[in-house]
């Protein structure tokens, strides 16, 4: 999970500059179980995907461990610095870049994007040109695994909370929603797990 410029990106750099990725509250160093099932259910096992705002980079480097050929990105540079690390000592290959989702300069599209965490950092005047962003990055036939944190959930800190109507308003236009589903963040010590929407979608 990283920002973006227009979230102030001097928080998440302070943030992955100050603190062991380890320690963060949505660390969690295996592929998300929703990520798993989906690309089982998707009959994906392969191709190339890019890793949203990865902030420590487990995501990407699991992915990367089971053979697919990932692109990570985050807002923060020592974020990028400190998984590029991690996973060069792993001895995998990831193309990490620093990149604003909302001032986005990459120009490659992907069959897989994933975010765990980055749309819900978006107040809501922000949020279509993140939509806009990144289906120019899934290529036609791709797809885009999206899990941000549930309306339902009532703790006070964190990020926004989205409910299943806005993301069907905000991304139908550019997605076909396959299935929106309950669920929960697993991370470091947060228990209760905090509450998620889980969000397959096809470009």
């Amino acid at each position: 999970m990283g920002g973006s410029e227009g979230d102030d990106p001097d928080r998440w750099e302070r943030m992955y500059r100050d603190e062991d990725v380890e320690t963060m509250s949505w660390y969690y160093p295996e592929l998300d179980p929703d990520f798993r099932e989906a690309l089982a259910e998707l009959g994906i096992s392969g191709g190339s995907v890019l890793d949203l705002c990865t902030g420590p980079g487990t995501q990407a480097m699991a992915l990367a461990q089971r053979g697919f050929m990932v692109t990570a990105t985050d807002v923060s540079a020592t974020a990028v610095e400190k998984a590029a690390t991690l996973a060069r000592e792993s001895g995998l290959k990831i193309d990490f870049r620093r990149n604003d989702i909302l001032r986005n300069r990459l120009e490659a599209s992907f069959d897989l994007v994933i975010d765990r965490g980055c749309f819900h950092i978006f107040p809501p005047e922000k949020r279509d040109v993140y939509v806009e962003n990144v289906s120019t990055l899934v290529g036609a036939g791709g797809y885009l695994l999206l899990k941000c944190f549930s309306y339902r959930e009532k703790r006070k800190e964190g990020p926004f909370r989205l409910h299943p109507d806005e993301i069907r308003r905000r991304f139908a236009g550019a997605f076909e929603i396959l299935s929106i589903s309950e669920s929960s963040f697993p991370g470091n010590d947060r228990k209760p797990q905090p509450l998620a929407l889980f969000c397959v979608m096809r470009r």
